[in-house]
């Protein structure tokens, strides 16, 4: 009998332990579950020569930011899988080599067309999914219907009760404005399998998408004591519950989150979330008018400087220069905002002037030059979805530019923002600033 994943496809292995730890493995993997490391590792001691089991390890390594040991796996894997491997092993072989080195509009490009050839190959579909995939990173503007339109497309061949399908589903369509749907379908996933940091972390994104911050809070209250801190989403999720405390005023509380799950000295996530939720999270406690207390912005400085120091990745440039803007190094921003532009200048930048536009926008916020800030930052709002991450990261830019027009006598324009977004969902958070415009 041949051995198959669990949805089916052929698995070039002879050893059924090897396929039963590789299917386990896989299934953490998709669920940001710990353990997924041990699975796959004990898939490779059952088969040495099980490439897909490589690959996969590969894949957790590059999650993880271990660049040089998923290199190192990956090209293990293709090692194996020209010898033995089945065409479609050979792809995702293939797709998950180029995207580990750094290609990632060919990784794109070839996910896709795998995925119209094999649609069941879980973990290649996922590469252009969630809110770090591929779509979100590529600099498009309509990335979050592009995950739509992927996910129902390749609908069909999932079955019903497919709990990672699920889960991608419905974060696509709560992301892309169905909230409603995009919810249901993400509370069956996480029905199915609670083990599941990716449709716990979906589902607080649905209800915080549909202004159920309570509910979202509740939900992250019960869940997250089930989820080992050193699992990669443990910050995140409670990073969004530090939000909801913040939404409701309550700046006590979101610091408490703050120091015991989310600062970097506390969490065991990737660094590209350490980065950004820190960054964020400190950036809106200040600008919602709360003191941050000392030695945060220079421990999350701290931090980052070993992280994403050359331009060019859209996301940690903007959460980058925040940082830098906050702690007051200038030239560091504005240095930032010089190798920016010149990637621009060669067309190697896939986000574009958004960018650097929000750089030197939080430089000016930072500084208090809100006239300033709203210059730089209005023209350009439409575009903010072109450095990716999710609806509730990039809102921060928003939070910025309605601030920035709230403190430059800019009352009608503010107003305006906030009638959309109010228009969206409910808020206490806008509804208290929407009273004070009309003081």
């Amino acid at each position: 009998m041949p051995r198959r994943d669990s949805r089916g496809l052929h698995l070039s292995t002879m050893s059924d332990r090897a396929a039963d730890r590789y299917r386990e493995g896989v299934a953490l993997l998709l669920s940001a579950w710990p353990g997924a490391a041990e699975a796959l590792d004990e898939a490779i001691a059952a088969d040495p020569d099980f490439a897909l089991a490589h690959a996969a390890r590969a894949r957790l390594h590059a999650i993880r930011a271990e660049l040089a040991k998923a290199k190192a796996r990956i090209a293990t894997a293709e090692e194996i899988v020209a010898r033995r491997g089945t065409e479609r092993e050979r792809s995702h072989v293939a797709i998950l080599s180029v995207a580990i080195n750094g290609n990632s509009a060919k990784a794109l490009e070839r996910a896709l067309a795998h995925a119209d050839i094999w649609p069941r190959d879980v973990l290649i579909l996922s590469l252009p999914l969630g809110a770090f995939g591929l779509f979100a990173f590529s600099g498009m503007a309509d990335h979050d219907q592009a995950r739509v339109d992927l996910c129902e497309r390749h609908a069909r061949h999932f079955d019903a009760d497919d709990w990672w399908f699920l889960t991608y589903r419905g974060w696509s369509h709560a992301e892309n404005g169905n909230v409603a749907h995009g919810r249901a379908l993400t509370q069956r996933g996480f029905d199915l399998r609670r083990k599941n940091a990716n449709a716990a972390h979906a589902l607080s994104h649905a209800m915080y998408e549909s202004g159920a911050h309570d509910e979202a809070e509740a939900l992250i209250a019960d869940w997250l004591p089930g989820y080992d801190r050193v699992g990669i989403l443990h910050g995140h999720i409670a990073w969004h519950s530090a939000l909801g405390a913040l939404e409701r005023g309550d700046p006590d509380q979101a610091l408490a989150i703050y120091a015991d799950y989310i600062q970097p000295s506390v969490t065991a996530g990737m660094p590209i979330n350490v980065v950004s939720d820190t960054a964020s999270f400190l950036w809106r406690l200040k600008a919602y008018g709360h003191t941050v207390p000392m030695g945060l912005w220079e421990d999350a400085a701290t931090y980052s400087g070993s992280y994403f120091q050359k331009a060019g990745f859209a996301f940690a440039d903007v959460h980058m220069a925040l940082i830098a803007a906050a702690t007051g190094d200038k030239i560091t921003v504005e240095e930032r905002v010089k190798n920016l532009m010149e990637l621009i200048e060669v067309g190697a930048l896939p986000a574009g002037p958004v960018v650097p536009a929000i750089c030197r926008a939080a430089l000016s916020f930072a500084e208090e030059d809100y006239a300033a800030c709203a210059r730089v930052l209005e023209p350009v709002a439409a575009e903010v979805v072109r450095i990716g991450g999710s609806g509730a990261q990039r809102e921060m830019v928003e939070d910025m530019l309605l601030l920035a027009l709230m403190r430059s006598g800019e009352a009608m324009k503010a107003g305006e923002l906030l009638d959309r977004r109010l228009h969206c969902r409910p808020s206490s958070r806008d509804a208290r600033w929407h009273g004070m415009l009309g003081a």
